[in-house]
């Protein structure tokens, strides 16, 4: 018997974080993170997880395990994971080192998964949440990841019209006409 496994499969790693393989393993200095997301003509994405979370595990055995939203991530994200009860360094962008734990405190992050969008470029002084083009807080179905992947890849936020993301995402689903809200 064959039992089909998704493309994107991801494993806990030692820290009890489930490990994607579109996921960055980088130095957390967030500018050179952003540096080297725009070498790759990538946007830089931040997403904080924690250990037992069960809503990052529906997120990464629901979503962003299927393949076109993984496929999606990869091509087109740069993906760095920190965790909201962390020891590692990160070097934000107004310069200000801090442990993982006191970063998720100084950006007021309550919810796990939470996921940050980062522009192409960040003015000098300001932190990541100050930056971020959006925020992804918490656990959302398909239909909505992939829409919110998309919106903030397209640049849509910057564009000057009525539709922001909420309005982005209804036509989506309306253009998706499968019966679902997602």
């Amino acid at each position: 018997m064959v039992v089909a496994t998704p493309l994107a499969a991801t494993e806990l790693g030692d820290d009890g974080l489930h490990k994607a393989p579109w996921m960055r393993d980088t130095f957390k200095d967030l500018r050179e993170d952003l540096q080297e997301a725009n070498d790759e003509g990538k946007r830089l994405a931040l997403i904080f997880e924690q250990r037992g979370c069960i809503y990052c595990t529906q997120m990464h055995e629901e979503v962003l395990s299927r393949p076109d939203i993984s496929e999606y991530i990869a091509e087109n994200f740069f993906v760095v994971q920190l965790n909201l009860h962390g020891d590692i360094e990160v070097t934000d962008f107004d310069g200000e080192v801090l442990a993982e734990k006191d970063m998720a405190r100084k950006w007021g992050l309550l919810f796990t998964p939470t996921i940050l969008f980062l522009p192409e470029e960040v003015e000098e002084g300001k932190t990541a949440p100050q930056a971020a083009v959006a925020v992804m807080p918490g656990a959302f179905g398909p239909g909505t990841t992939m829409d919110m992947f998309t919106w903030v890849n397209e640049k849509r936020y910057a564009l000057e019209n009525e539709e922001d993301f909420q309005r982005y995402h209804a036509r989506r689903i309306r253009e998706r006409n499968n019966g679902s809200t997602d």
